[in-house]
């Protein structure tokens, strides 16, 4: 992975962004996709959008989401303890005993406290931990020392940032999906600078926000684009490790590039054009099989005004929505050329209905 991009990944993934917070990942995104695109604007939801041939009648919308999940501080006690709520998918025993930052007047570090295991009842031990169990410490003794740097509304992220492990492997928290904002923005690069994009198709690479929460951000992109096709780009369940049940969940890989998805979300014509791409281009992959709809930005694109054809891409992610989410940064290069080489065989006159 050439240098400026992996700084600028390392870059999304030190700004907090948790759904509905959004700005700080959204600048750098517009700073970035700027270079490359021909027109780059933000909608009253925070949405970012950065178009190549803004004026071709084809359009085609490459969504992925800046949001992360995160914590939220409803109520400061008198003891300067903060009591918060999730933003997002959390299993809730993961934030105990984390660092975190709490993103107020200013950035303050704090820890995830409960009470010790020595202190717990019997039937405490047998049980996890609810969120209302746990409380944020940034070391304030009294409610007016907490709230002359919290407030509530403030919003909460883990501490862990980007760390290359062994090979081409990282860990960080929040690849879910701010590695998906990458892989568009290098789809977007390699389309400027390598070229082969029909000029009657106009990409449309949208960071979207609040999907942790619904999808909301590209249901209202989708709609104002109004894209022919789509392709959502986000982190798809690795199974290459212990217990993981391939008979229950199907096998995906890190290493052996993005899973195509295939079912019901995807337009058969897309998974076609996806797949043929991968092949002529020697580009790895796999395919990843969803049932019904995805609990992705590919969900509320697809059922966009009259229909649009979707696909999504999925970069096989372990241990998701933890502090220490583990990816291959060769994945993330191939899904990025894929997309790319997908949207090059897209020209005005592609048929998208299912024959």
């Amino acid at each position: 992975m050439q240098t400026d991009s992996l700084e600028f990944l390392s870059s999304l993934i030190a700004a907090p962004s948790p759904s509905g917070h959004e700005q700080p990942v959204a600048r750098l995104y517009r700073d970035h996709a700027a270079r490359f695109a021909d027109e780059v604007s933000t909608d009253v939801l925070g949405n970012v959008t950065a178009v190549l041939n803004p004026h071709a009648p084809m359009k085609v919308m490459l969504a992925g989401h800046m949001d992360e999940i995160g914590f939220i501080i409803h109520h400061v006690g008198d003891d300067g303890l903060l009591y918060f709520s999730a933003i997002g998918g959390h299993d809730s025993p993961t934030p105990l005993g984390q660092r975190v930052w709490v993103h107020g007047r200013e950035r303050v570090p704090g820890v995830v406290g409960r009470k010790a295991i020595h202190l717990l009842e019997p039937d405490e031990l047998d049980r996890k931990p609810k969120m209302q169990d746990l409380w944020i410490d940034i070391g304030a003794d009294s409610r007016e020392a907490a709230e002359a740097v919290v407030r509530p509304g403030d919003v909460v992220t883990y501490q862990q940032g980007f760390q290359m492990l062994m090979g081409d492997r990282a860990a960080a928290r929040a690849f879910d999906n701010k590695a998906g904002v990458f892989v568009i923005a290098e789809a977007l690069r390699l389309l400027r600078e390598e070229g082969g994009l029909d000029p009657q198709v106009g990409v449309h690479a949208v960071a979207t926000v609040q999907e942790e929460i619904g999808s909301r951000g590209a249901q209202a992109a989708a709609f104002g684009i109004a894209p022919q096709c789509g392709l959502a780009v986000d982190m798809g369940h690795a199974t290459d490790y212990p217990e993981a049940r391939l008979s229950r969940h199907g096998r995906l890989e890190l290493g052996k590039g993005p899973g195509i998805d295939r079912g019901a979300n995807t337009n058969p014509a897309v998974f076609a054009l996806l797949a043929e791409a991968a092949r002529q281009d020697g580009i790895p992959c796999q395919v990843h099989v969803t049932a019904g709809a995805t609990p992705t930005d590919a969900q509320p694109m697809q059922i966009n005004r009259a229909g649009m054809a979707t696909g999504l891409l999925n970069v096989p992610l372990r241990y998701m929505h933890t502090p220490c989410e583990v990816l291959s940064l060769s994945d993330l290069e191939a899904t990025a050329r894929l997309m790319a080489a997908c949207c090059r065989r897209i020209t005005r006159d592609t048929d998208f209905t299912p024959r």
